[in-house]
C-alpha cells in the first residue's frame, strides 16, 4: 500500500512538471511572437520613413543637379523658362509658422493656465471640447473660412489700421506696408495659429493637471499667488512636455497644406511686409503639382518636398536636443 501510494505520488508530480513545462514554454511561445510582432512593426516604420526618403532625393536629384546651391538661395520661379528657386517658398514656410507660433503659444498657455486653475468646473467641460473641436475641423474648412471670412475682415478693418498706425515706427513700418490685399502672410499665420493652437492648450493642460497638487498647495500655504504658483511651480515642473506640445503644433504649422494655400497668396517673391502675398513649401506643391510639365519641373517640386523633409527633421533634432538639456539638468 506504501508503495502504491508513493508510486501515485511520483506519477502525480512528473504530471505537475510537465503541465509547468507546457505552461512555459506557451509562455515563451507568446513572448517570442509578440517580441517578433513589436519589432517587425517598428521596423515598418523605419522602412516606410526610407522608402520616402529615398524616393524624395531620387525624385528631385534632376533639378538639384540642373540648379545645384542656386536651387536654394534663388527666389526665381518660372515655368515657362525652366527657371527654380525654392527661396521664397523657404522663406514664407518659416516666417508664417514663427509668426503663427508667437500668436499661438502664449494664447495656448494662458487657456490651460486658465482651465487647470481658475476655470469653474461648469464651464470647464465646455471649453475643453470646444478646443477638441477646433483640432477636429479639417484644413480645408479653414481655409475656405479664411478665404471668404477672416481675409475681407482683415482687409476691411484690421490692415489698414496696422498700416497707418506704424508707418511712422521703424522697423515695424515695413513689416506693415504696402496694400491692404486681405489674403497675405499674416492672413496664413493667423490661421496656422488657430490650427496649432488645440496642441499646445491640450498638451498644456494635460501637463498642468499631471503636478502634484501637494506642490502647488504648499506654494499657496507660503503665501504665493495664482499667478506666481504658474510662474515657479507648475512651468518649472512641466516645461518639458510643454515644450513637447509647441513643437508638435510647430510641426503642423510647417506642413500645413490646404488652409495655407487659400489664403497666402501663393506668389514666389519675398517681401518683407506681413500683409503682402507670399508662397510656401507645401502651398507650392499643392498649387503646381498637378500641373507641371517636364521632368525639370517635376523634379523641382520634389526638391521643395525634400527641402520641406530637412527643415522639419531639423526642428524636431533641436526639440529633441532642448529637451535632453531640460532633462540633465533636472536630473
Amino acid at each position: 500500500m506504501v508503495d502504491m501510494a508513493w508510486d501515485g505520488q511520483s506519477v502525480s508530480a512528473r504530471q505537475d512538471v510537465k503541465e509547468r513545462a507546457r505552461a512555459l514554454d506557451k509562455l515563451r511561445t507568446s513572448d517570442n511572437v509578440f517580441r517578433v510582432l513589436t519589432r517587425t512593426a517598428a521596423l515598418f516604420v523605419l522602412l516606410i520613413l526610407s522608402g520616402v526618403i529615398v524616393a524624395l532625393i531620387s525624385g528631385s536629384l534632376p533639378a538639384l543637379k540642373e540648379f545645384g546651391l542656386d536651387f536654394i538661395v534663388s527666389q526665381s520661379w518660372n515655368p515657362v523658362t525652366e527657371k527654380f528657386g525654392a527661396l521664397a517658398p523657404i522663406y514664407g514656410t518659416l516666417v508664417t509658422s514663427f509668426v503663427a507660433m508667437l500668436i499661438a503659444v502664449p494664447f495656448g498657455l494662458l487657456i490651460a493656465m486658465f482651465l487647470t486653475e481658475l476655470c469653474p468646473m461648469w464651464l470647464r467641460r465646455p471649453i475643453g471640447i470646444a478646443i477638441e473641436l477646433l483640432a477636429g475641423i479639417p484644413s480645408i474648412i479653414y481655409g475656405i473660412w479664411g478665404l471668404f471670412v477672416l481675409a475681407p475682415f482683415l482687409q476691411q478693418y484690421v490692415q489698414p489700421g496696422l498700416i497707418s498706425t506704424f508707418e511712422n515706427v521703424p522697423g515695424l513700418s515695413s513689416l506693415f506696408a504696402g496694400p491692404p490685399y486681405g489674403i497675405g502672410v499674416l492672413t496664413a499665420s493667423l490661421i496656422l495659429a488657430i490650427m496649432v493652437l488645440p496642441f499646445i492648450t491640450s498638451i498644456s493642460r494635460d501637463v498642468f493637471d499631471a503636478v502634484p497638487p501637494v506642490l502647488k498647495e504648499a506654494a499657496y500655504g507660503l503665501g504665493c499667488s495664482t499667478w506666481e504658483v504658474m510662474r515657479y511651480v507648475v512651468l518649472p515642473y512641466t516645461r518639458v512636455g510643454v515644450i513637447g506640445g509647441c513643437m508638435l503644433g510647430l510641426g503642423r504649422a510647417l506642413g500645413e497644406t490646404m488652409a495655407v494655400t487659400f489664403v497666402i497668396g501663393n506668389a514666389h517673391k519675398i517681401a518683407a511686409s506681413l500683409i503682402a502675398p507670399g508662397t510656401t513649401i507645401s502651398a507650392t506643391i499643392a498649387n503646381e503639382f498637378t500641373e507641371a510639365v517636364g521632368d525639370l519641373y517635376t523634379s523641382s517640386l520634389v526638391a521643395l518636398g525634400l527641402i520641406l523633409f530637412v527643415i522639419t527633421f531639423i526642428v524636431l533634432a533641436i526639440a529633441r536636443y532642448l529637451l535632453l538639456r531640460i532633462e540633465r539638468r533636472i536630473g
